[in-house]
């Protein structure tokens, strides 16, 4: 059974997740009228990703006995003055999404909830993932700078993007 605080706290990321979902499809929206197929297609995934976490946690808050809450969300920025930003805005979020998870393992670790804690670690994993992906991503739009041609093969290359996390290499 969860207690209120942590209900509370999970309703709170349950939110969160929507809202990142929200996010990421104001910015596929947003390439894709700027004809970046590639990141638009990129985009999409991403928050069908996030509409998949938010799934998660909504059944989790249910099957511990809490309730699930469907809330009204904040609007996305719907526009930026160039794809670099719109970048950087996507590392920015995931920062904000890990810090919102690291205080609900927080919570979840005062509270003695140890299923709770231990629900959460996937969601840990995931973000450490989803901020390599994000500064990878950041890391290839520096080194393209103004190039169009290299925003081209950017544009095109961006599906096949992969990032092996820490959590991925083998052990020594």
């Amino acid at each position: 059974m969860l207690s209120k605080n942590i209900e509370a706290a999970l309703n709170q990321q349950i939110r969160i997740e929507a809202e990142s979902s929200q996010v990421y499809l104001a910015m596929a929206v947003w390439a894709e009228v700027k004809g970046l197929e590639g990141i638009a297609s990129f985009m999409y995934d991403q928050s069908d990703e996030e509409r998949v976490h938010m799934l998660k946690l909504v059944k989790f808050v249910n099957e511990r006995g809490g309730h699930a809450h469907i809330s009204e969300l904040n609007a996305p920025n719907v526009t930026f003055n160039s794809f670099k930003e719109m970048f950087e805005k996507l590392l920015e979020h995931e920062i904000y999404v890990s810090n919102s998870i690291n205080e609900l393992v927080h919570t979840s670790l005062q509270e003695k909830d140890y299923a709770t804690h231990n629900f959460l670690q996937w969601y840990v994993a995931e973000q450490i993932e989803e901020e390599a992906m994000a500064r990878t991503i950041l890391d290839k739009v520096n080194m393209i700078g103004d190039d169009k041609g290299g925003l081209y093969l950017f544009d095109r290359d961006i599906q096949q993007l992969t990032v092996e996390s820490a959590a991925d290499v083998p052990d020594a």
